[in-house]
Parts: structure tokens; sequence; C-alpha cells
């Protein structure tokens, strides 16, 4: 009985809404809630008016200014700066329970600047959803920390405990 109670005060609101806005001629404004938080701002002129007597005078010619470039060289060798040794390590094949983990590292000027998956549980539906949120967020983690202790990723404890241990075992190989 409610329900229908409900459904006709609706419909007569709606109805007597309808006749209102027909009997005035007007639209009474419907501002929804998100809109109450931005102001309205009037939109801007298409065109500017200049008046017809006021002079418009060029803007100065200046000479054109010679500009020397010099070059510098770069070095083609990247100098190692960091903890560990330039080059590509490959870390072990880890179990994670639903599939293997294993990463290789790139190193230059001493620091991780990329690690890629080799192999991650893939198999079933849910692996491959949560490995493709995890993937980036360990990714960076490795980047960031440059080292092999990251935070874990909810929901990927255990990608992100073998990605871990088979990030470190990449690092050891190419520690100084």
């Amino acid at each position: 009985m409610k329900k229908i109670f409900l459904s006709l005060t609706l419909i007569f609101t709606f109805a007597g809404y309808a006749f209102y806005t027909r009997a005035t001629g007007t639209d009474v404004p419907v501002v929804l809630t998100s809109e109450l938080d931005t102001p309205k701002v009037p939109p801007l002129p298409t065109s500017v008016y200049v008046p017809t007597d006021t002079p418009v005078t060029p803007a100065p010619k200046s000479k054109p200014q010679v500009v020397k470039v010099v070059k510098k060289s770069t070095p083609t060798q990247i100098v190692n700066t960091g903890q560990y040794k330039n080059g590509s390590y490959v870390g072990a094949v880890v179990d994670a329970y639903y599939g293997n983990v294993q990463v290789e590292v790139t190193i230059s000027g001493g620091k991780i600047t990329d690690v890629q998956f080799l192999d991650y549980p893939r198999d079933r539906s849910t692996s491959v959803r949560i490995n493709t949120r995890a993937i980036p967020i360990l990714r960076s983690e490795a980047i960031a920390a440059q080292d092999a202790n990251v935070d874990g990723v909810s929901g990927a404890s255990a990608t992100s405990a073998a990605y871990q241990e088979s990030l470190a075992g990449a690092l050891a190989q190419a520690k100084n």
C-alpha cells in the first residue's frame, strides 16, 4: 500500500510541475546538486569592438639577431654512480601459488631503470585481472625504492612476495 501511495504522489507531483510550467510559460530551472558547487560564468565575447577613430600603430620592426649554437658532446658511455653494475640481470623463477614469477632488471648508471616480468600467473581470468593491476605498481615501486624491498600490492600478495624474491636474486647478481 505504501508503494502505491508513493508512486501516485510522485506521478501527481510531476504532473503538477508539468501543468505549472505550461500555464506560466516559463520553465523553472532544475539545478542538479553537482552544479551547486560550480559558479556560473558568463560566456566570453566572440569578438572585440575596436572604435574606428582609434589609430592602430604597428609594432616597431627590430633587426634580426644572430644566435650562435654550440653543440656539446655527450659521453656515449654511462658512468656507474649507483650501487649496482650496469646491465640486465634475470632473477630466479619463484612459485607464486597460481603460477611462476620471474623478472629481469635493467641497471643503467648504477640504478634500476626498468623491471620486466618474464613470467607471471596469467592462465586464470582472476590472475590476469589481479596481475594487470599489480605489475605496473610493483615495477614503479622497485624503480622508486632502488631495492627489492618494496611494498606488496593488496590483493596480489602471492605475486608480490614472489616478485620481491625474484627481484632480490637479480639484484644480488648486479651488486658492486
